[in-house]
């Protein structure tokens, strides 16, 4: 690496992309990530479509606890 670099000829906000959508990596624990491997494989699907089902099934419950009765 230099010392210094020259940025005076640099454009500032270049690749700023105001409503650029990050998406965050996820870890699963190996155990976990075996068992979402398996039923992904079961069902001709992706890994990522059966954590985004499995979420969306706890986002009903999480809410349905939190609705008064």
């Amino acid at each position: 690496m230099q010392k210094e670099y020259d940025f005076s000829k640099g454009t500032r906000g270049k690749f700023y992309k105001e409503n650029a959508n990050f998406h965050l990596p996820i870890y699963l624990d190996s155990e976990l990530e075996d068992f979402i491997n398996k039923i992904a494989n079961e069902r001709n699907t992706t890994v990522t479509q059966v954590v985004n089902n499995l979420l969306f099934k706890d986002k009903e419950l999480i809410e349905l606890t939190r609705a008064e009765v």
